[in-house]
């Protein structure tokens, strides 16, 4: 049974504007034209569909390089005449139906129209279909079930333009069918709400979410961190992850309560933050490094990111009313983009308002600290046998030269080097 449509669209499968799209950028390009007239050459429908026809319908300026496009044509028959047309093809997902075609510098996820048959949860059994209302039925919001032609007509069978106008998400027909098809779609609503929405979220969709959230357990890391990344730096992430927590979300992703009020002083003052270190923000004092390496560890994160996330939780926060020369010892020893997240947290406890914490960041920015004159070897030269003595009184030396704000050069640190030898019986080489 298909989703209940639309009063504007029921019993009907015409478009129910007049061309709201055709003056959009990435229509009306030289690449989408020409694809459009290869798929449509034998009398088969294209049309764009997703987040190209969302996205413009609320920015009429954007131009997005990356089209999803619906097709009536059968994969084969697209695999069998693009190619001839000379178009570069690549078989990205023949099960589901979708080739990528790349035109110039624009690609394109062409994808046949699909009914399902039967579903097993993400492994949903489809077939082919000519059929868009079909097709859209499966889709998971409404606001992401519209498409246009290639005139610009806006074929919306489930409301999801005026979903999308007044800030609603909301399921294509039944939000726990919805779901149970494929469980990551409790996240991608909050993600989706985080970006479009307008409180109140649906409640159907809410109850939903809250009554299946286990099923979040069953999914990889891979995809569970997708979202993260894309939910954590969207507009509303703070009201969306208040409604993860409510709904019981929460505890299928990361392991502890969230420091909400850190990530909404954090995006505040520094609105262009990364997802790992908003991240970092929600979950700081609130997991060791075991219980962060154990997080790194569900959401796939590589070495690097584990590292990174890491850090930024549990090293102390640097004061941002330091002397400068404190402030150059810290980016000498963690490095400007590490010393410059840390400084932002330290900002959310602080109370820095945007411009202080710019401020702050600008001073420093052209500080690049010189290598340390000294190594291994030079201590070895002087008879310092390898082992922990040799890294601490390399690390003493390195220490000094810090805190003479890094001016002494090499024959200063080796002459530094040299008193610290005559000084210290124990770490004077023997005589041999």
């Amino acid at each position: 049974m298909r989703p209940d449509r639309s009063p504007a669209a029921a019993g009907t499968g015409e478009p129910i504007d007049e061309r709201p799209l055709a003056g959009a950028r990435w229509l009306l390009a030289p690449e989408s034209r020409r694809l459009l007239d290869a798929l449509e050459a034998e009398g088969r429908e294209a049309r764009f569909v997703g987040g190209c026809v969302r996205d413009t319908l609320l920015d009429p300026t954007l131009d997005p390089q990356d089209l999803d496009i619906a097709t009536q044509e059968k994969p084969k028959r697209l695999i069998a005449r693009l190619p001839a047309m000379g178009f570069h093809v690549v078989p990205t997902g023949l099960k589901h139906g979708t080739v990528t075609v790349i035109v110039e510098h624009r690609r394109f996820e062409v994808t046949t129209l699909r009914r399902d048959v039967a579903c097993f949860g993400r492994h949903a059994e489809v077939e082919f279909s000519d059929d868009f209302e079909e097709d859209a039925a499966r889709r998971d919001f409404t606001i992401n079930a519209m498409s246009c032609d290639r005139e610009g007509r806006l074929f919306d069978y489930f409301g999801g333009r005026a979903d999308l106008l007044a800030g609603r998400v909301r399921f294509v027909g039944d939000p726990e069918q919805r779901i149970r098809e494929d469980y990551l779609r409790i996240l991608r609503f909050f993600r989706f709400w985080a970006r479009f929405g307008r409180p109140p979220a649906d409640s159907g969709a809410l109850a939903a979410c809250a009554a299946l959230a286990a099923g979040l357990d069953r999914l990889s890391g891979e995809r569970i961190r997708g979202e993260l990344q894309r939910l954590l730096p969207a507009p509303g992430v703070v009201p969306a992850l208040r409604l993860v927590e409510e709904t019981g979300v929460r505890a299928h992703v990361v392991p502890v309560p969230l420091d909400l009020d850190r990530l909404a002083r954090l995006v505040a003052i520094a609105p262009g933050t990364d997802w790992l270190l908003r991240l970092a923000a929600l979950v700081r004092g609130r997991l060791d490094r075991d219980g962060l390496f154990a997080l790194a560890v569900r959401l796939r994160l590589s070495n690097a990111e584990r590292d990174r996330l890491a850090a930024l939780a549990t090293l102390p926060l640097p004061d941002p009313s330091a002397s400068r020369g404190e402030q150059e010892r810290a980016i000498y020893r963690l490095g400007f983009p590490l010393w410059r997240d840390l400084l932002r947290l330290s900002a959310t406890e602080r109370g820095l308002d945007t411009e202080a914490l710019a401020a702050a960041i600008e001073a420093m920015a052209g500080f690049r600290p010189p290598a340390f004159p000294l190594g291994g070897a030079d201590l070895l030269a002087r008879g310092v046998p390898e082992g922990p003595r040799l890294g601490r009184l390399l690390e003493a030396v390195r220490g000094w030269w810090e805190a003479e704000g890094f001016r002494p050069d090499r024959a200063a640190c080796l002459a530094r080097l040299d008193a610290l030898l005559a000084a210290d019986a124990e770490l004077r080489p023997s005589a041999g």
